[in-house]
């Protein structure tokens, strides 16, 4: 059985972490730089960009590949960070 203390604990420490996560903002952004996608590392949308030039009638196809590049870059970035911060210890200890 679970010590509700300890599971408190875990809650408390999980909650930072989350915390975290939430301050720690991560861009993406297209090869060419006409889109840009920002997120936390909790990967809640945050803000887009979306250079001027591409708001024309008929640009709907590439305003989506490049979003799609940088939510890729995104997801590169988001990686690297991620790893920056993991604490293998502070995982350790919250499960016991």
């Amino acid at each position: 059985m679970i010590n509700p203390a300890k599971l408190f604990k875990m809650q408390q420490e999980a909650k930072q972490m989350q915390k975290k996560l939430r301050e720690r903002k991560v861009s993406g952004t297209s090869k060419d730089g006409r889109v840009v996608l920002s997120m936390n590392l909790a990967q809640e949308f945050e803000d887009l960009y979306i250079d001027d030039t591409l708001l024309a009638p008929g640009n709907l196809d590439l305003i989506k590949k490049l979003f799609d590049e940088a939510f890729k870059d995104y997801q590169k970035t988001l990686q690297k960070e991620a790893m920056k911060d993991f604490d293998l210890d502070q995982i350790k200890r919250m499960l016991g």
